[in-house]
């Protein structure tokens, strides 16, 4: 039986080039770190969790109510120079070291807020040549280019954003878009946000997909890379049911090994959609589509409308498309869904909540590429091996390892550079 009581670290890690916090950035982030102990969730937020998060069970909002993080236990922050001093300066440069350690029920929450803090850390106080001008109108123009073309989106950008203020900012563009595109019969929908604050403040839906972890966890805890994939799906099903929080992520250990356990029979459970309980239903029927997070999109559409088709599935299926998007991005892959009689739908982040031009020269202010994964769980390292080269993380022996027990062919694409994910200054 699969329990959240392993004890797990969480890892920082910074794919920018050449990125440099300074002693400032690095006490100011210290110093809010030790606020997130202060967090508690109000009535008011499970009251509306209750109305609007159905999934969630009465067990999980009493057990939400007394929750509490507790960094001063649970997260090491470490600041080193890249010149080492006696004489320590707020503009010292260098590199922090962020690992968060703990259960895993205990420290599952920390990934979002600490990267978003990361990230507001480096634009309050290294690259400061910005301000929050137009960010309303910025967002309203990209919502509304998206809404006019017939896209179907959500706002994921709570990790990499660039402060709360621009955030809160990116809500009311993307507020007003969906208005004016009431008003002018657009066909294309602002779902909602992957930030439940944002969700209960801007009166969206909260919407979301599950997470690298889930199925890097389970495998570490397993030891079991070959049945991983299977294993995550069967826990995830069994506990919110059939066609419930239906998004499957495909790429934690490439997408060809994860679609032999979709076509897997998923567990008997309950559905509120009487057409998947019938007997023996593979994952692949019951859950509504995909999420494609890495690799090349035009390959990973031609794959999946092949494997529908091998698995005589002809109910439309939706993808996700959650990589590095914008605008112009999600016209292209929506028209190349569309034309494989599937359904697209966008997830976009760092694109919405991170998009700045420096004041002194207009070029563009670069967002930063950071991630917090699991590194190690149970006492055994975990690992992360995507649909590209770029994204691969974790223990490079046992990378190397699964990879032929899995039989995992290498793949790289134009757009797997990380350390350029954002563009650079004069993009």
């Amino acid at each position: 039986m699969l329990t959240l009581d392993a004890e797990v670290t969480y890892r920082f890690t910074n794919r920018t080039a050449d990125l440099k916090l300074n002693r400032q950035s690095y006490h100011w982030l210290q110093a809010q770190i030790t606020q997130l102990a202060n967090i508690r969730v109000t009535d008011n937020e499970i009251d509306y969790l209750t109305e609007h998060c159905s999934y969630l069970t009465p067990e999980y909002l009493k057990f939400l109510r007394t929750f509490s993080l507790h960094p001063k236990e649970q997260v090491e922050l470490s600041f080193q120079p890249s010149t080492p001093t006696d004489n320590e300066s707020d503009s010292d440069e260098g590199d922090i070291a962020l690992f968060v350690k703990g259960r895993w029920l205990d420290t599952i929450l920390y990934e979002i807020p600490l990267l978003a803090l990361v990230s507001e850390a480096y634009f309050k106080f290294c690259d400061t040549d910005w301000d929050h001008e137009g960010q309303v109108d910025k967002a309203y123009e990209k919502g509304l280019r998206l809404l006019e073309a017939g896209c179907s989106f959500s706002e994921f950008g709570s990790r990499r954003r660039r402060d709360y203020k621009t955030h809160d900012m990116v809500m009311q563009g993307l507020q007003q878009a969906k208005d004016e595109a009431t008003k002018r019969s657009f066909s294309g929908k602002w779902a909602g946000t992957s930030n439940v604050h944002m969700a209960m403040k801007h009166n969206m839906p909260p919407v979301g997909t599950v997470a690298h972890e889930w199925f890097m966890g389970i495998a570490a805890i397993t030891n079991d890379y070959t049945k991983a994939n299977e294993t995550a799906l069967q826990y995830w099903s069994g506990t919110f049911g059939r066609g419930v929080l239906s998004i499957a992520l495909t790429d934690t250990f490439g997408t060809p090994d994860f679609l032999k356990a979709f076509k897997r029979p998923a567990p008997p459970g309950h559905s509120r959609d009487p057409s998947l309980d019938k007997p023996n239903p593979s994952f692949a029927e019951v859950y509504t589509g995909t999420r494609q997070d890495s690799g090349n999109p035009y390959e990973f559409i031609k794959r999946m409308r092949d494997f529908y088709d091998e698995q005589n599935i002809t109910v439309p299926k939706t993808i996700v498309f959650s990589d590095s998007l914008n605008v112009d991005r999600c016209i292209e892959y929506m028209h190349a869904t569309q034309a494989a009689k599937l359904v697209p739908s966008f997830g976009v982040g760092t694109f919405f909540t991170n998009d700045f031009t420096k004041r002194s020269s207009g070029e563009k202010s670069v967002p930063l590429n950071i991630v917090i994964k699991l590194f190690e769980a149970d006492g055994k390292p975990c690992i992360k091996i995507s649909d590209n080269l770029g994204k691969n993380m974790g223990d490079s022996e046992l990378v190397a390892k699964v990879k032929h027990e899995l039989g995992y062919v290498e793949k790289s694409w134009s757009g797997g550079d990380e350390t350029k994910r954002w563009g650079s200054a004069k993009d």
